[in-house]
């Protein structure tokens, strides 16, 4: 199949017991804005070919990669030739720490934590796309949630390590700065009053803080009010009145933003938690 020819598309929904949120999608021109989830990134490729920049580097996965992003790894997406098609979770940090601490027996210290974003296991692929596909099917909840223990499991054992913790890291200016943001996203904030918090000038705050997070000042305030868009999304608020709680100029402004860092649109997203 030529991707070019064919229509994108995406199906946004929770997988059964669990609830973790997933995306079907297939894109040839739709491109990610550089965004970071507080979630897992677990996905696969079915076909075609994407270019990732993650981690200071470009990378690109295929058919047959498993795609394994750590909570806040700053990423974009773009379609290479002819596009791709993809299965994507997003498992929160509690149900890995879970599913890691169960396979220890005597439970582990920190986070794990995925070195490679991108990895070839075709094994691990094949476990993803039948747990992915009873998640979507949902048709016994109790065989979609072995199958997902079975998948990352697979993924944690192959690829994963243990990472412990930075001591002291949130007494940090770029930790007090991000404080801010993430306290008063849906306010006009100025540099120079995450100067004024950080305790740094306006250069070497803005350098710190890319180094650290991997966002400006201004994109990680923005990935902040998305985070805050999906949150009232899910508790069913009206996309209108979203937009204004979360910061956004207008409804047209957050649909923008939200589809180029999630890849659905607000509707499509907040679909997916209807009754």
């Amino acid at each position: 199949m030529n991707a070019r020819n064919a229509k994108e598309h995406t199906r946004y929904f929770t997988a059964p017991t669990t609830g973790i949120e997933c995306l079907t999608a297939s894109f040839c021109q739709h491109h990610y804005a550089p965004h970071a989830h507080d979630t897992y990134v677990i996905g696969a490729l079915l076909s075609g070919k994407a270019g990732v920049f993650i981690r200071g580097a470009q990378r690109f996965a295929g058919a047959g990669d498993l795609t394994l992003y750590n909570p806040h790894d700053v990423h974009d997406g773009v379609p290479m030739m002819d596009g791709y098609s993809y299965r994507v979770s997003y498992p929160e940090a509690d149900l890995i720490v879970e599913i890691a601490s169960e396979m220890a027996d005597s439970g582990i210290l920190g986070t794990p934590s995925f070195p490679e974003p991108v990895v070839k296991d075709l094994r691990g692929c094949a476990l993803f796309f039948e747990a992915h596909r009873a998640w979507e099917d949902s048709h016994c909840p109790l065989e979609a949630e072995e199958l997902m223990l079975r998948s990352y499991r697979h993924c944690l054992s192959r690829h994963a390590r243990i990472a412990l913790k930075r001591a002291g890291a949130e007494e940090g200016p770029v930790a007090r700065a991000a404080a801010v943001m993430s306290e008063r996203f849906d306010e006009k904030l100025t540099l120079a009053e995450l100067v004024r918090e950080a305790r740094l000038p306006r250069q070497r705050l803005i350098e710190a803080f890319h180094r650290d997070t991997g966002f400006t000042p201004h994109a990680y305030l923005i990935n902040r009010r998305v985070d805050a868009a999906k949150a009232m999304l899910r508790r069913g608020h009206d996309p209108v009145d979203v937009a204004a709680a979360s910061g956004f100029a207008d409804q047209a402004h957050l649909i923008r933003t939200f589809k180029a860092r999630i890849g659905v649109t607000p509707g499509a997203y907040q679909a997916a938690f209807a009754m």
